[in-house]
């Protein structure tokens, strides 16, 4: 455990300085077969580090099943406790955010696949995704858009990194009806979360060898709440005069990244336009399928992927891509230190797509998730996993 302890040192030297009737029918048994086993599943395995798995909806549950066979695979000491929260299979309520919130905090690591948030409003606005997300103070969402050897799209060579905020802005869940027919939606800036989140986007530059950030805002029209985050990634930018600075107005932002993403090293800013953002620069390079991400506070890491879709209408089909979400895994044994795991995993990835001869749909082939599982652990062997 000491070296769990040194993986979490270092985390907090970087942050902190960082349609209803369809997804009701996901609700598969297998699903709720999977979150009966894990109910016997959390015992403790000697010198195995425990990390707390949340599959989600959608095809959430079949990637962390590509996560699971691939470590078993790999012989890696990671002990998955699962827990289970869906607000569309019945699976949501206080005392299961708690078990999660429990378990997270014990752990302090965890891999977690997406949990759908409906449109419906049946009387609280914060849905549990977000809420889980608060009481952690996850406040850094990183996702690392790098195209991937092998497979051509239009933008190839790509390497930027998205480092959003995800605690406040427009996604405060600060709505009201001022007058019949009149919604007031309230976005928040503060000082303290946007000089926070401007540190630790200069110190992940600074750690990864970067050497640009980009601010990203619409300060010219939302003047005094995207002004205030444009001046604080200001103020914050004069303590690294080796790391150069650059602001951007968020739509020339999307027009540049589809026109010349080669421009972007590592991008900051507010939670919608990240949001955005994630999702764009995700397409460039082939897709929510491919690109991972992570999300951290001072205290937590949890890994995830970087374009968050449950893609419901390939439940069950066998087709869902886990590229997204090995990366993300592997991303993972990187932060808890296991080295030799990380890296044998990703390469394995990686080799399976240069090859191209086991692809997914969303990549134009016709192979199966299983396929693609199958090909991953088949190029384990040769680094002695």
């Amino acid at each position: 455990m000491a070296v769990l302890g040194g993986v979490r040192w270092v985390t907090r030297t970087l942050v902190a300085a960082p349609n209803p009737g369809a997804w009701r029918s996901l609700c598969t048994s297998a699903v709720a077969q999977a979150a009966s086993r894990s109910q016997g599943e959390d015992v403790r395995v000697e010198g195995a580090f425990p990390v707390t798995m949340l599959p989600g909806d959608g095809v959430g549950p079949e990637l962390m099943h590509a996560v699971k066979e691939v470590f078993k695979a790999a012989s890696v000491p990671v002990e998955f406790q699962e827990h289970h929260l869906s607000e569309v299979q019945n699976m949501a309520s206080e005392e299961k955010l708690e078990q999660v919130l429990s378990s997270m905090k014990e752990n302090k690591v965890a891999i977690i696949g997406k949990i759908h948030t409906p449109m419906e409003y049946k009387g609280e606005l914060a849905s549990y995704d977000m809420r889980l997300r608060r009481k952690l103070d996850l406040f850094a969402n990183v996702v690392h858009v790098k195209s991937l050897p092998g497979y051509k799209t239009r933008h190839n060579n790509l390497d930027l990194v998205i480092i959003r905020e995800q605690t406040e802005g427009e996604y405060s869940s600060l709505e009201h009806e001022s007058a019949r027919g009149v919604i007031e939606c309230l976005k928040i800036v503060t000082r303290t979360k946007s000089q926070r989140i401007a540190k630790f986007a200069f110190d992940y530059a600074t750690k990864k060898g970067r050497g640009k950030v980009t601010a990203v805002h619409k300060a010219n029209i939302m003047k005094l709440g995207d002004g205030l985050f444009l001046q604080c990634c200001e103020e914050v930018a004069e303590l690294y005069p080796k790391i150069k600075f650059e602001t951007m107005i968020i739509d020339n932002c999307c027009m540049q990244l589809v026109q010349n993403p080669y421009q972007f090293d590592v991008l900051v800013m507010p939670n919608l336009y990240g949001n955005i953002i994630d999702n764009l620069a995700a397409g460039l390079v082939g897709g929510a399928g491919v690109v991972p991400g992570e999300s951290y506070s001072a205290e937590y890491a949890v890994f995830e992927t970087g374009a968050r879709h449950p893609f419901a209408q390939a439940v069950g089909r066998n087709i869902a891509n886990p590229t997204a979400m090995l990366l993300s895994a592997s991303n993972m044994l990187r932060h808890l230190n296991l080295e030799h795991h990380s890296n044998t995993i990703a390469d394995a990835v990686k080799k399976v797509i240069k090859v191209g001869k086991v692809r997914t749909r969303d990549m134009g082939g016709y192979s199966t998730t299983t396929d693609f599982i199958k090909s991953v652990i088949g190029h384990l062997h040769p680094y002695g996993g």
